[in-house]
């Protein structure tokens, strides 16, 4: 953490009785046999496309010793619960910060941002450590170096200011929605219908939710009836609450325009973690087979996690085992998308609202690009927005 290029701000200790998350990922010796696997079933010329694998096949294919996990479960052994992934590469883990702490040789601080007002952040304010007798058994611990980037929120002047009432036939009965994209002029521009993803009954789909971002059953139902679009969601993984997010809600809504007889499921953490999110998705072997993300950051707001340093005694601290910074988590990210994409799920990710620019700029003097992650991961598929060639004009 650095308050000079963080947006986010240190507040205090964070409560040594808080329970936290944390997800540590395991060394699989297995990884480059997973992205072989990952390739062969989702090239369409390989012999072995679209022979999708299960959590066992996987698990087998990554082949952490059970000696690995024993040990890193032992040394978090105060923790209030302990989850090995079934893939065998990820254990979640619940403890209380005090506990945490002595765990990692770190502090906990309690964060906030002026975009998130009342909402508390635990993280490390400073790098963590794990004992030398784990170097060979641990890439990382996740949920306590990254900072999620706040989404602006959408709608007010700008969004208004963007169409004129008469651009855009609207299909809905809204008034509001004159000049707007709707459903119908995606399915017009986009040349869809209702039939879209019914090729086959087993078609499934899921968006994922972040930081407090629910929906209102009623907003839905009400955005439906407008629009003429089925807004149901069938499953909620996580939780949600009576509260209207309007991230949520557009998501939801317009997942269902597009394909709106296809089953949806949302699901949702409180915190912004790509990689606990990723567990979620592949732990479950009915996970829905679309999912659609719309979160991200650029690569470089990515490292600020490091590999875990690893001390050989008390006083004693060893960098040996680092590897690059931002390395570890985009690697053990990248490692849950090829279990994902083995699987036979698909992942969608927004390619970012700033351009090849993101939200670093480009610079003055020297110009740079910034790509998205996880958007540039070649393990999932980047989705960009359309700019119509005519305003207005919906035909190609």
């Amino acid at each position: 953490y650095s308050a000079r290029t963080s947006s986010w701000r240190k507040i205090n200790r964070a409560d040594p009785n808080t329970l936290i998350d944390l997800t540590v990922v395991l060394q699989a010796p297995g990884r480059d046999a997973l992205e072989k696997t990952f390739w062969a079933v989702s090239t369409p010329n390989n012999p072995a496309y679209g022979q999708h694998k299960k959590l066992d096949e996987i698990a087998a294919i990554l082949a952490v010793p059970q000696e690995r996990v024993d040990r890193v479960k032992a040394h978090f052994g105060s923790a209030t619960s302990l989850t090995l992934s079934p893939t065998r590469d990820m254990l979640k883990v619940r403890m209380p910060v005090a506990a945490a702490e002595r765990a990692l040789a770190c502090e906990l601080h309690a964060f906030d941002h002026p975009s998130k007002p009342g909402k508390l952040l635990v993280r490390a304010s400073t790098h963590y450590s794990l004992p030398s007798s784990l170097a060979d058994d641990v890439v990382m611990v996740g949920e306590l170096l990254q900072f999620p980037a706040p989404r602006a929120r959408l709608g007010g002047d700008d969004a208004d200011a963007a169409t004129s009432p008469s651009v855009w036939p609207n299909d809905c009965e809204a008034a509001q929605c004159s000049g707007k994209v709707t459903p119908g002029v995606l399915a017009a521009r986009y040349k869809t219908n209702a039939s879209v993803g019914m090729e086959s009954s087993s078609s499934t789909m899921a968006v994922a939710e972040f930081q407090g971002e629910f929906f209102e059953e009623r907003d839905l139902e009400s955005f439906g009836a407008s629009c003429h679009v089925p807004c149901d969601v069938k499953t909620v993984v996580g939780a949600n609450r009576s509260q209207a997010g309007t991230e949520s809600e557009l998501d939801i809504e317009y997942i269902k325009a597009v394909a709106p007889e296809v089953p949806l499921t949302v699901v949702y953490s409180n915190q912004y973690s790509l990689l606990d999110w990723a567990n979620e998705i592949t732990s479950n072997a009915s996970s829905p087979l679309i999912h659609s993300v719309s979160y991200g950051n650029d690569e470089a707001q990515q490292t600020g996690a490091p590999r875990a340093q690893f001390w050989r005694n008390s006083a004693q601290f060893s960098d040996a085992s680092s590897i690059p910074s931002g390395t570890a988590y985009m690697l053990s990210c990248n490692t849950a998308f090829m279990k994902a994409g083995s699987m036979g799920l698909s992942i969608l990710f927004a390619s970012g609202d700033q351009g090849v620019c993101g939200r670093e700029g480009c610079g003055f003097l020297k110009h740079k690009f910034h790509p998205d992650f996880p958007a540039a991961s070649p393990y999932i598929t980047a989705v960009g927005g359309t700019d119509f060639e005519t305003k207005g004009v919906i035909g190609a």
